[in-house]
């Protein structure tokens, strides 16, 4: 074949490589641009030394960026963080006791919000009643510290339908106007209500059992490998956290994060029976404490045990 008949031949081959660069330069920026379905980031850690067994975590409602904590025994004090772990400092409750707070929320009440510290954790299954703690939500000073006491609005003693429970995981749902308590021993866990102008006025009540939420993903012989002792627990709730709109939910275990997600005009424990949404990890000791962040685009967890990190997830499929 003659030159002059390959020179259109050339150029066709030329054409055809600069079309395939520029769709793999195409699809490449395709890729870099999609964002993984869920990120998790560190944005601390613990810093206040005595906060070595945080076992629930609520934002503020009234001082968005700020976080209420509490460890499960000893002193009946909340401590405040930020959401890089920060201490921002503390407050008494008083009189109150701590004989197992495992989970906080915060309910509205007339034009505030009231913080609920829930005493119910039970490892026996032995109390006659379980009580919940109600504090007014208190604002930083003028140094930006919180300290000092909150007196005591109100408490409330709980019993269940069917037996001590242990539990470790509350939250208040805006939607139902209850507060929801997950019991975390039994297989699958069993959610209880009170509804929130019976817990306001009452001293003493009856929960009232809903029913069974999906059963989580048991433990492998590779997590028994990993776990030891507490394998059979590690897919048990140990906090419990709804966004403030009430649109969705985050369990936390030692294990792993889910996060459910509830359709309009649906109650809780219709949308707690469908299959979550579960993210493994974070990698932490003792994962106990979880909570939205006040706007609901973030969800932060953090641990028991020094160091404790502290971890932000943040979902990427636009809600």
């Amino acid at each position: 074949m003659k030159a002059k008949n390959l020179f259109p031949l050339l150029l066709l081959a030329l054409s055809c490589l600069s079309a395939c660069d520029k769709q793999t330069e195409n699809k490449a920026a395709d890729t870099a641009t999609v964002k993984p379905p869920v990120i998790i980031e560190k944005t601390g850690w613990l810093d206040e030394d005595k906060l070595d067994e945080a076992s629930g975590l609520q934002a503020s409602f009234s001082y968005p960026g700020d976080f209420f904590t509490h460890n499960d025994s000893g002193k009946s004090v909340i401590y405040v963080i930020d959401d890089s772990g920060n201490d921002l400092g503390k407050f008494d409750v008083e009189p109150a006791k701590n004989k197992d707070w495992e989970d906080i929320t915060s309910v509205p009440v007339d034009d505030g919000r009231w913080l609920v510290a829930g005493d119910i954790g039970d490892n026996s299954a032995k109390r006659k009643y379980i009580t919940l703690y109600f504090v007014e939500e208190p604002g930083p000073g003028k140094n930006g510290r919180y300290s000092g006491e909150q007196l005591l609005q109100h408490r409330l003693d709980l019993n269940y339908p069917d037996g001590p429970r242990d539990c470790e995981s509350m939250s208040y749902d805006p939607i139902g106007n209850q507060i929801l308590l997950l019991s975390k021993r039994d297989k699958p866990a069993r959610l209880y209500a009170i509804d929130l102008e019976t817990a306001l006025t009452e001293s003493e009540a009856e929960l009232s059992f809903l029913g069974t939420i999906w059963p989580f993903r048991q433990p492998t012989i590779k997590d028994r490998a990993k776990w030891g002792g507490r394998t059979d627990w590690i897919s048990q709730p140990t906090g419990f956290d709804i966004s403030g709109d009430g649109s969705e939910a985050a369990i936390i275990s030692y294990r792993s994060l889910y996060r459910f997600r509830r359709k309009a005009n649906e109650d809780w424990i219709t949308a707690l029976q469908r299959k979550p949404t579960e993210v493994v990890g974070p990698p932490a000791p003792q994962n106990e404490a979880v909570a939205y962040s006040l706007d609901g685009e973030y969800i932060f967890v953090t641990t028991e045990k020094l160091p404790a990190p502290v971890f932000r997830f943040q979902f990427t499929d636009g809600g």
